[in-house]
């Protein structure tokens, strides 16, 4: 073959570096926004903080109306088919609120915004909502350094502890501990039976446990021999926990032979034991470190949002600015290249607020009864519905909902909360799977403790309500809420 030279025509969307910043900002949530921002100060000399303010700005909006009219900023970074609408500035259109918020008058310590985020002068960081917490692994990783081991054992304990989950509980069998440890050490089942031993001894009581029997016995071994009704409760959680939601207090004590009232303090034992020890440790939920990216409230009879980004605002260097018309030679196309790019970050971080701006005002006019009536009131929502409102790709809106969160009057919820598929309902219209998730908590919240409602009681409830759906989806919909069937949900006592 001969080498040759030849033309072809074609048509190929090329992301810009530009563009590429626009789409990478837009997808960080709040404090790598800042992580990002910090580093880009330090390696820009033409980039420089700003006078950052102690009150609630709104990342350099003021609260805008999120009721019917308001337009929002018209333009924002779109990744999809026209590329270039992220290089554009948005221009803002929105009605405008001169009131300045603290997000510590605004809310107390519920929901998510407390006041003690605030330092001593007023300033509200982030930072400070980031809790150093162990982790289980981490607590159990460290008993295991502390005991010794040959390096054999401590590599088997590794493994054991990776395989324990966020409960205590151990998913994987000792076999294929095993079986994974032998192309590097020679390990028997054996081997890894008398390491889980050990482990089932670390703090918390119950870890390493391979169900709820198990957890509950080790509990109860780690009593003093004379606990009151230790005795019975390990008859009970031994040879009776499956027969226990059946059969109640009194047929338990005539089937194990035994007094009404030794049965009672055995019982009373079991209900005093943790099913899921690992949830001692690294259980922070969501609002403990999570740092909203906008603010909503209702304010006069109107949901209004802003932006609840950093404090720390950026702006041009002015006096190296200033140097570029007196420098020479490569000193001036150093600091021309970095105040281009200075621009590009002032730009881009402006356009990425619009768009969560644009979004978010689309979220809360489309779920404003989620809003004032809870899970129960969440119409079914998808991002194309909201990309097609609000002028953009899909793929961006996704970038702006992914990680973000907002704080509102009923706590700290993810943006992502907002949208739900939907089933359409006998009276015409649809009603959201969340929203039918909560009509079925609510259901099981209100039913005889004795007499469970089955999934399919449950689904005729939904039916004569106007909600059509099969027994199976409630049995989807119950299991991913974690609330056990019915047989399971038999209350004694």
């Amino acid at each position: 073959m001969k080498p040759r030279l030849q033309t072809s025509l074609g048509q190929q969307l090329v992301l810009t570096p530009q563009l590429r910043q626009a789409l990478h900002l837009l997808q960080l949530s709040s404090l790598e926004l800042d992580a990002e921002i910090a580093t880009a100060v330090e390696t820009n000399p033409l980039l420089d903080w700003a006078e950052s303010h102690p009150e609630f700005e709104g990342n350099g909006e003021t609260a805008h109306d999120a009721g019917p009219g308001d337009a929002g900023p018209s333009a924002a970074a779109d990744a999809g088919s026209e590329a270039q609408d992220g290089e554009r500035n948005g221009e803002r259109n929105g009605d405008r609120d001169d009131e300045r918020w603290d997000l510590g008058e605004s809310w107390g310590s519920g929901g998510g915004g407390g006041g003690g985020d605030f330092d001593d002068d007023g300033n509200y960081d982030p930072m400070d909502r980031l809790v150093d917490q162990e982790s289980l692994h981490d607590h159990l990783s460290w008993q295991l350094h502390l005991t010794r081991l040959s390096a054999q054992d401590q590599r088997i304990g590794a493994a054991l502890i990776d395989a324990i989950d966020d409960d205590g509980y151990l998913r994987e069998s000792p076999d294929e501990i095993a079986r994974m440890l032998r192309p590097e050490f020679q390990v028997s089942t054996g081997d890894v039976a008398a390491m889980l031993s050990r482990i089932q001894r670390f703090d918390p009581v119950g870890v390493g446990a391979r169900d709820l029997r198990e957890c509950l016995l080790l509990q109860l071994d780690a009593m003093p021999d004379d606990t009151c009704g230790k005795t019975v409760a390990r008859r009970i959680v031994n040879d009776h926990l499956e027969r226990l939601p059946k059969v109640g207090p009194e047929g338990l004590a005539a089937e194990m032979a035994a007094p009404e009232d030794d049965v009672a303090q055995g019982l009373h034992l079991v209900r005093s034991l943790d099913p899921r020890p690992g949830s001692q440790l690294g259980g922070m939920s969501a609002d403990t470190y999570v740092t909203p990216d906008c603010v909503i409230w209702r304010h006069q009879g109107m949901w209004r949002v802003g932006l609840a980004g950093s404090q720390q605002k950026l702006t041009i260097h002015r006096g190296y600015e200033a140097m570029i018309q007196h420098a020479n030679g490569s000193d001036a196309s150093y600091l021309r290249g970095r105040l281009q790019e200075a621009r590009w970050m002032l730009k881009h971080l402006e356009a990425r607020g619009d768009t969560l701006l644009k979004v978010v005002r689309c979220l809360v006019r489309q779920q404003s009864g989620f809003l004032e009536f809870g899970a129960q009131a969440l119409r079914p929502l998808t991002l194309r519905e909201v990309a097609a409102e609000v002028g953009l790709h899909e793929s961006t809106v996704s970038r702006a909902v992914a990680r973000k969160y907002a704080l509102t009057p009923r706590g700290t919820m993810p943006l992502r909360s907002f949208f739900a598929s939907g089933i359409n309902t006998d009276a015409g219209g649809e009603a959201s799977s969340t929203a039918i998730q909560s009509m079925i908590k609510r259901l099981i919240d209100d039913e005889n403790p004795r007499k469970p409602l089955s999934d399919a009681k449950l689904a005729d409830r939904l039916k004569a309500d106007g909600v059509p759906v099969a027994r199976r989806t409630v049995a989807k919909y119950r299991e991913a809420m974690n609330i056990p069937a019915s047989h399971e949900r038999v209350r004694i006592g």
